[in-house]
This record gives C-alpha cells, structure tokens and sequence, in this order.
C-alpha cells in the first residue's frame, strides 16, 4: 500500500504560518456572503451566513430522503452499501479535512458539501438520465441534477440561500476533472440564473460551469476523490468485483489510499495559491481511476442491464400517468396529495403560486424528490400487476 505524506517543506511552512499568523487568507470572507432577499436571514456571531445555509439544507425534508437514494447500487438490500446520504456527509469531511489546511471557509464547504445533490433522482444517475430524457421530451427543457438542488433551494423552496453556495452547488458536477480549478466569479443573482437557464436549454454548458470560490472548487474535486473508491468498496461488498480488478496507480487503488493521496497532492499543489490544483500525474491516475470505475462498475451488465431494462419502463409510465393527472386536476392523485400540497403548505413568499407551474415541471419536481422505496410503491399503487425490480436479499 501506498500513502503520501506532505513535504517536510510544505509542512514546516505551514506550522510557520500558523505559528506566526499569517496563514494566506485565501477563503471567502463571510461579510461578502450574498441573499436574493437581504433583509432576511442576517449574519449573527453564533449563526454567521454559511452556518444558515448549512442548517437550511439540513433541515428540509428533502436532506432527509438522501438516505434512501441510491449512490451507485440499486438492487442490493446491504446496510453496508453506501446511499446518497453518506456520499455528502464524505464530501463535506473530505473537502473540510483539505480546506481546514488551506485556510479556507470551512462553514461554506460544509453547505455546498451538504446539498450539492439535493436534486438528485432516485436510482442515481441512471435516474437522472431517465427523467432528462422524459423531462425534455415534454418541456425542451433538460434535466441536470446539479441544476435541480439548485432549483430546489432556490424554487421549490425559497430558502434565501447565499449565492456562494448556490453557485458552488450547480458547478460541483463530479463528472468532470481538471488538474486545476481557478475560481470563476459570479456577481450577482442575475448572473445565477442565466447560467441555471444555459443548463436548462443545452447540457453541454454544464461542462462551462466553475465555481465562483475555492471551497466551491475544492467541493467538486472532492466529491470525485469521495466516490472513487468508495463505490469499489461497495462493488466489492456486493460481490461484483474484486479490487484487484483496479489498476494501481500513483493515487493508489483502494479507498484509503485514494483520499489519503489526493488529499495530500491538492494541499502540496494548492496552499496559499489563488486556485486548487493536482499535479500531472495524480491528475492522469485519477482519470484513470475514472476510466476504469465507469468500466467495471457503472457501465457494467449487473449495474447497467437492470437499469436499462427495469428502472426506464418505469420511469416512462410513472412520467406519462402523473402528468396526465396533474393536467386533468385529479386531486387525489399522489402527485397532488403527496407532492403539490406538501410544497405548497410552507410559509415560503413566491413570485408564481406552485401549483401554477406546468405540469411536466411539477412532476419532474416530484420524481427527482423521490427515494428508491418510495418511488416503487408508488409504481406499485398505480400500477398492480406491472412489472417492478427485484431486490438482491441479504441472504443471496
């Protein structure tokens, strides 16, 4: 096994800096933070403005249903089997572990970290790619997780989040590494929302996208470095693979060694510099790690196939009956009873009454909310008889 330590260099800098107070002041200061409505929710000394955004994202209902949301493996009834909820929570403690030595806004992490996939679907991204396709079949709109926690903070429910976080949470997409991440500033809402349009309109100005701070920049390489080798840990437990299936690389193959080993590249590379940045061979392994990853595991037939053939058809008639409803005014129809009313019975001040929203937005909305068990009940209620997954038992 392979871990890095830091420089002997880099370390007696860092304990100089400390000792003598001048840590580079490189994070973003809390008295810059931005609200859509000023007014409210003013910084306090026990509760200054990344703190609220943190407690907002906690407190709503939909934190709660991360932990039945799959990360990568649907089908597996196993406790030890990450779940959307214990993806964010690493994130979150990688990027603070990193950014606590970079001198940079650990509250704002922890907000971008907590909610950057509040809009994800269930079923992961396999979900997302379903309800994209049902989502722009009916609108010519497209459907982007990270566009979605977006539209869930800041739409569905007006939760007066900082801009900072706001932008950090639509630019986090993991999907897309570089070996450097120079901030992109953002100036306002109106900035916000252009770019929230961009995605709706075409996803390829996703790939545009760059967090305006570095601790929104450090998020979204973390939550590469947090999935990694995680998701080789649960393709193991679920008997998938095993992980000398993986190349060995500069990083290193197994979970451990990866964050260790990035963690450390990111802090050589990165401290007291005005971006985050892997050097060229960690950032070569990790694409490599990437490569294989979508190879062995997510690209492959015991992932894949069960997706394909299950998850869509359900997808499709669920997508077609809850529009049909919502267009009709069938009150009694979960997506009203379920969805509709819960929106709507918050406190929240909107510019256009939810429930005047067009239908196929409502019930993209009400889907990608969903967790994996809910969303198949539901399937099952309107649907008796239809075919639904099958679960691999604890006992197979």
């Amino acid at each position: 096994m392979k871990y890095d330590a830091l420089s002997k260099e880099m370390q007696d800098r860092i304990c100089y800096d400390r000792q003598h107070n001048t840590v580079p002041k490189v994070g973003f200061p809390d008295d810059l933070a931005r609200r859509r409505n000023p007014d409210h929710d003013r910084p306090t000394l026990w509760r200054p403005p990344f703190v609220r955004d943190t407690d907002k994202i906690l407190h709503s209902a939909y934190y709660n249903r991360f932990t039945d949301k799959t990360q990568v493996f649907s089908f597996y009834k196993n406790d030890d089997i990450s779940r959307r909820a214990l993806h964010v929570q690493l994130v979150s403690r990688i990027a603070r572990t990193i950014g606590s030595v970079l001198g940079l806004n650990l509250d704002l992490i922890e907000a971008i970290a907590l909610g950057h996939d509040m809009g994800h679907t269930p079923f992961g991204h396999a979900g997302e790619t379903y309800l994209d396709e049902l989502y722009f079949a009916g609108t010519g709109r497209h459907f982007a997780h990270n566009v979605h926690s977006v539209r869930v903070l800041d739409g569905i429910f007006p939760y007066n989040i900082t801009l900072q976080t706001l932008n950090g949470i639509l630019s986090h997409d993991g999907e897309i590494e570089c070996d450097e991440y120079r901030p992109r500033p953002m100036e306002d809402f109106s900035d916000l929302d252009a770019a929230v349009d961009a995605c709706y309109r075409d996803r390829a100005n996703n790939r545009r996208l760059m967090p305006s701070t570095l601790e929104g920049c450090l998020v979204r390489i973390c939550d590469i470095i947090s999935y990694l080798g995680k998701d080789r840990q649960d393709a193991k437990k679920a008997g998938l693979i095993s992980e000398d299936a993986f190349a060995y690389g500069a990083i290193g193959r197994i979970n451990a060694e990866i964050i260790n080993n990035l963690s450390v590249n990111i802090i050589e590379n990165s401290y007291g510099k005005p971006y985050i940045k892997i050097d060229q061979e960690y950032f070569d392994a990790l694409s490599a790690a990437k490569r294989s990853n979508y190879q062995q595991i997510y690209q492959s037939p015991a992932v894949a196939g069960p997706q394909r053939d299950v998850i869509r058809p359900m997808f499709e008639r669920l997508y077609r009956r809850l529009v049909e409803d919502v267009k009709k005014g069938r009150s009694t129809s979960p997506v009203f009873r379920h969805h509709i009313e819960f929106v709507t019975a918050g406190h929240y001040v909107r510019e256009l009454p939810y429930e005047e929203t067009d239908p196929d937005t409502i019930v993209t909305d009400y889907i990608a909310s969903m967790t994996d068990d809910y969303f198949v009940e539901l399937h099952q209620y309107l649907f008796p008889g239809e075919k639904t997954m099958k679960y691999h038992g604890y006992f197979q």
